[in-house]
């Protein structure tokens, strides 16, 4: 198991509340990524997802779903980068009374929490995950989720297809030992024609320049980080995603392919996948 050699405290508002949350990250003794506040726990796994709409949000589900924590995906995206596999984040008490707790949005990538666990160090083995034997397939409307078996480090394909001149029938590849970097930094994106409606409904109040890209008709609201950066970061969101199987997609040597998903799609391929690796373990 890898975890930190030591904590962190880190302060950042939610992206969909706008308000400041701080967490501690700490090491772990036991595998896992979890959440915690006060007494209250939640590990990051598929089981646990009770909304996939605008991010994931995951509960304390058999302690009657008292505790929630909204938009995980960076965090596990970074986890998975990182290769770390034990680890918590515990919310300090944010001064007022919230129903949802968000993970900080920071820069809206996995990039500060990258940086922040490679100052607190390493300690542990990197565990050996288990091969890919069978294809994993899901499929809805138009969209298509595909895990299949490689004898190569794992491969991302991502198909978007937006209202936007750059981002349509647009593919962007993560290639590990290439381009990483970029995915790691890419940032969370949305249209900015949408941006007074979804505050109207209480959503995307933390938005600042700084931490999303707007799409306009015709570009963007800030320089990008690199060519595509938006279908970028729904490479970045993958990852995070089926990493919520407890195994981590950069390491398991798969070809995956993706076109016009989401977080809900990403979610039933991971549920998918964790199945296929429950059968695949059974028969040894």
């Amino acid at each position: 198991m890898k975890t930190l050699k030591s904590s962190f405290n880190i302060k950042g508002v939610g992206l969909m509340s706008g308000i400041e949350f701080e967490v501690e990250i700490k090491p772990t003794e036991a595998k896992g990524i979890y959440f915690t506040c006060g007494d209250k726990k939640i590990q990051a796994n598929t089981d646990n997802v009770v909304s996939s709409d605008h991010c994931v949000v995951v509960a304390n589900i058999n302690e009657g779903a008292d505790f929630k924590v909204a938009l995980i995906e960076h965090f596990m995206a970074a986890c998975a980068i990182c290769n770390i596999d034990g680890l918590e984040m515990n919310f300090k008490n944010p001064g007022v009374n919230v129903p949802l707790y968000e993970v900080p949005i920071l820069d809206g990538s996995s990039k500060v929490w990258v940086e922040e666990f490679n100052k607190a160090g390493y300690r542990g083995d990197e565990d050996n995950y288990p091969v890919l034997n069978s294809p994993v397939v899901f499929e809805k409307d138009r969209s298509t989720v595909a895990i299949l078996p490689s004898e190569h480090k794992t491969k991302i394909s991502y198909m978007v297809n937006f209202n936007h001149p750059d981002l349509s029938n647009r593919w962007s590849v993560l290639e590990i030992d290439k381009n990483l970097d970029e995915i790691t930094g890419a940032r969370t994106f949305g249209y900015l024609k949408d941006l007074e409606t979804f505050q109207k409904m209480g959503l995307s109040k933390g938005v600042t320049i700084d931490n999303t890209v707007g799409l306009t008709e015709d570009g963007y609201t800030t320089d990008l980080r690199s060519q595509y950066e938006p279908n970028k970061h729904k490479i970045l969101d993958i990852i995070g995603d089926l990493y919520l199987t407890g195994i981590n997609p950069l390491k398991m040597s798969a070809n995956i392919i993706v076109k016009e998903a989401g977080h809900a799609l990403h979610i039933e391929a991971a549920k998918l996948m964790k199945k296929s690796f429950a059968k695949e373990m059974s028969r040894v």
